[in-house]
Order: C-alpha cells, then sequence, then structure tokens
C-alpha cells in the first residue's frame, strides 16, 4: 500500500519521462512514461501498469487509477544487472572486481545506500570488439588482477559508478559527476531530449559520446538505480568545462516539490548546530538566521531571475551572519573565470574566496553600486562585469567577476562570501555562480527565467 501512496497532490500534467520528485511512502521513487497501444496513448507507471482513469480529486489528494498492482524494486544493482542476461559481460567485470559485493549490500545509512550506476549491455560492448568478458579483461587487466584498484579493468568498472541517487531527470540538471574512480568524471549533455555522456571536443575534434536509453534505463534498486548505455566508454583527459551554476537548486529543495520551482520556502536554523542545507553553511547568530528560497513573482527582481528562483541570507552587521560557504557540483581541474550572477538590493560589500584562495575584485550587493556601468559587452566585460540574463534591460541583475582561480583537483569546490561592510535583510541575493575557462567566451550564454540559454550578446 506505501508503494502506491505519495505524501504529495501530483497530476498528470507534472508527469516527466521519468521519476517523480516525490518518493513514495514505501522511499523508492516511481517512474512515468507514456506507452502507445492499438493507436491509443496511455501514461505508464513503473512500466508495469498503464492508467486508466487520472486526476482525480477527491477531499484530501488526487488519485490515479492503473490496470495493475505496482511492486517496488526487491533487488539490489548487483542482482538487478545479473538478473538481465543482456548484460551478463558488464555483471562477471563486476564480480572479478569486486563491486558486485559493494553493489549488492544495502547501508543502514541511508546518506550512504544509493549508487548509480551506467550499466554496458553485451551488444554494446560487442559494437567495440569485446564479445566476451575474456575479451574485455585482455583489454583492460594490464596487472593481470582486477581486484587491484590500479588495474585497468577495476578503473573501468570503477567510472561507471557514481555515489548518489540519480534517475535521468536529476542527471540532466549537472554537467559532470564525479565517479568512483578517483578524479574522473562522467560529463554530461541533454540535448534533443537526449541524455549523453562524454561527448566533447578536443583539439578542434567532436568525439561522439554515449547515450543513455531511456527504454532500458532508470531501473530502480533498493539501493540505487541503473542506466544502459548504447555504447563503450571509458575515462578520458577532460579539459576544463564551464559550470553555470544554478545556486537554488540543492537536494534539501529539490526534493520539496510543493515549493522547488513552485512556491517560496524559508529553510530555518534554529541552533548553530542545526544544518539544513548540507552545501550550504553560514555564520549563526540567531534563530532567525535561516536560508529564504524565493520563486515566481511578478515584479523586479522575480521576473528576470534564472528558473524564476534565488536565495537570500540576511546577511552584514553584528545579528546577522558575516560569512557564508557554498559547495559547489563537480568542477574539472583547471583554470577559470568566477563570476558572481547576484541581485542588487541591500549594501553589502562582501569578498570572495575560492577554496581559502582571496579573489582579486570584491561584489557590492546594493542598488546602486552594485549595477552594472552602460556600454556594450565587451566593454563591461573589460572591466569585469556582464548581463547574464536575457533581457536587454537586466534591471538589478548583474554578474561580477571576481578573479581567476586554478582548480587543481576535480571535484566539489568550495566558494564563501565575507562581509566587508553594509548590513541588510535578504542582503546576499545570489542567483549563479559561473566558473568558465579561461580561454572561453565570457559573454555568452545568457540565461532566460525559464532557464534556456541563448547566445546572443
Amino acid at each position: 500500500m506505501r508503494f502506491h501512496l505519495l505524501e504529495d497532490t501530483i497530476n498528470t500534467s507534472q508527469f516527466t519521462d521519468g521519476k517523480l520528485k516525490t518518493a513514495t511512502m514505501y522511499g523508492q521513487f516511481l517512474i512515468t512514461g507514456v506507452s502507445f497501444v492499438n493507436g491509443v496513448s496511455s501514461f505508464t507507471v513503473n512500466r508495469q501498469a498503464r492508467i486508466l482513469s487520472s486526476n482525480i480529486r477527491v477531499g484530501n489528494g488526487i488519485m490515479h487509477i492503473v490496470d495493475r498492482m505496482l511492486t517496488p524494486a526487491a533487488r539490489t544493482i548487483a542482482q538487478e544487472i545479473e538478473a538481465n542476461p543482456d548484460y551478463s559481460i558488464f555483471t562477471q567485470a563486476l564480480k572479478e572486481t569486486g563491486f558486485y559485493d559493494q553493489l549488492n549490500k544495502i547501508d543502514a545509512d541511508t546518506s550512504k545506500r544509493w549508487r548509480t550506476v551506467i550499466a554496458e549491455s553485451n551488444q554494446a560492448l560487442a559494437d567495440s570488439g569485446y564479445n566476451s568478458y575474456a575479451a574485455l579483461k585482455a583489454r583492460y587487466s594490464q596487472l593481470g588482477n582486477p581486484m587491484n584498484s590500479k588495474d585497468s579493468l577495476n578503473m573501468y568498472v570503477a567510472y561507471h559508478i557514481i555515489n548518489g541517487l540519480y534517475f535521468l531527470g536529476d542527471i540532466i540538471n549537472f554537467n559532470a559527476q564525479l565517479t568512483l574512480l578517483p578524479e574522473e568524471v562522467i560529463t554530461i549533455k541533454h540535448q534533443n531530449q537526449e541524455v549523453i555522456l562524454n561527448e566533447m571536443e578536443f583539439n578542434g575534434v567532436l568525439e561522439k559520446g554515449v547515450t543513455l536509453l531511456r527504454p532500458s534505463s532508470d531501473n530502480s534498486a533498493t539501493n540505487g538505480v541503473w542506466h544502459s548505455s548504447n555504447g563503450h566508454t571509458m575515462a578520458k583527459f577532460r579539459k576544463p568545462q564551464a559550470l553555470y551554476w544554478d545556486v537554488a537548486m540543492f537536494p534539501e529543495l529539490m526534493n520539496q516539490p510543493a515549493y522547488f520551482r513552485r512556491q517560496s520556502f524559508y529553510f530555518p536554523r534554529p541552533t548553530a548546530t542545526d544544518k539544513p542545507i548540507a552545501s550550504i553553511d553560514w555564520d549563526w547568530k540567531a534563530a532567525s538566521s535561516g536560508i529564504q528560497y524565493f520563486y515566481g513573482g511578478t515584479g523586479t527582481p522575480d521576473i528576470f531571475n534564472v528558473n524564476r528562483d534565488r536565495i537570500a541570507l540576511n546577511f552584514g552587521g553584528p545579528n546577522r551572519a558575516t560569512w557564508a560557504e557554498f559547495k559547489t557540483p563537480t568542477i574539472i581541474k583547471g583554470r577559470y573565470k568566477v563570476w558572481i550572477c547576484y541581485i542588487a538590493q541591500t549594501a553589502s560589500l562582501t569578498n570572495v574566496f575560492v577554496n581559502g584562495i582571496p579573489m582579486s575584485r570584491q561584489v557590492d550587493f546594493s542598488d546602486g553600486a552594485g549595477r552594472m556601468p552602460a556600454g556594450t559587452p565587451e566593454e563591461r566585460e573589460s572591466i569585469g562585469w556582464k548581463n547574464y540574463v536575457t533581457s536587454n534591460s537586466p534591471n538589478r541583475h548583474n554578474a561580477r567577476l571576481v578573479g581567476i582561480v586554478d582548480i587543481a583537483t576535480t571535484g566539489v569546490q568550495t566558494v564563501r562570501f565575507e562581509s566587508v561592510s553594509g548590513t541588510g535583510n535578504n542582503a546576499l541575493q545570489l542567483d549563479m555562480i559561473h566558473f568558465i575557462p579561461v580561454d572561453e567566451n565570457q559573454i555568452v550564454p545568457r540565461f532566460a527565467p525559464d532557464g534556456s540559454m541563448s547566445y546572443i550578446p
């Protein structure tokens, strides 16, 4: 029964080709899609049932009637992949490298339980010349011991496993994901409704990536989810890649579908030891020291916010936070220009640090000095400003170049703000932070309120 119940009201207009934003009361997610049978299209749930009647409103929610019972996942990722004969080569690689045992456990600590696996079918491997496990081992196991973490076969398998629970609808929100192979990432593109991994241009040559197959992906297990790719891939040299980071996108918010990109929400912090957001920390001064998530609104600045949202923190002064730290998504090592994209509102002059390194410019969040000067996009860039939104009248939306940083290690980085002067309610208004390789275009893309990108300067 709990697998059929969600503590939310979700109608079919909110269905996607992927998981619903809210987990069932059983703790696992449902995935939705559309099937075409005898010329009739129907919504499907978990590839197990068709919806016969939908959006039935009752006194305390919504009902959808399905044509058969839904059954939750009962096997681990390892067991799920092993049960499918089309993945027998990949299964053998999991076993000989020891990762099968890791993927066959259910950690009592839910923060460590979930894994995401990109599996390669026998056909995908055969297309690259590996018709058997012996052929795959002969190619990769240069040490002859797949259990050794330095053996290339062990590295191959580790590269296909990600810590955390990422369905296709989650993966597309990131440009890269750190794998179990230390410092190596899988890069991600969302193009024409397809999720493409490891497609990149290197020395002027486009290296084609592999595509995650929607019909055979989003497979739930008791300890995570696994996907299937249409080809074979392995870790390769990564050049720096731009990160256009919407700071109002973190799990504690995304896991509240009633609020994420629907309505505003406040993250309280009653005591200094409380940490309501794992990736954001700030100087606690009082019980009112919380993070405010703003969504929607019809006036400035809300109509121009990227994805129509932003976050804010009371900043500066004796009774407000004097510093705040943000953990970034994965950034590939390299040299980057760092842009703070903010809404100018309340006077707050702030220093910025990346991984403890002070940036060369401060940010003034005031509605005055915090606005960019007039000029062409090129003139503004030359003095450390740009318009990051698509509106020709940026109003209070500004991007300030704070400096250049060398990212030494691929992974999560830390951005810290420290108050210099000024104080005010919601004084630290953040929309995005851009890390752009120094040799790439800094002016575009610009972002529309729906999150789409424009390459018009």
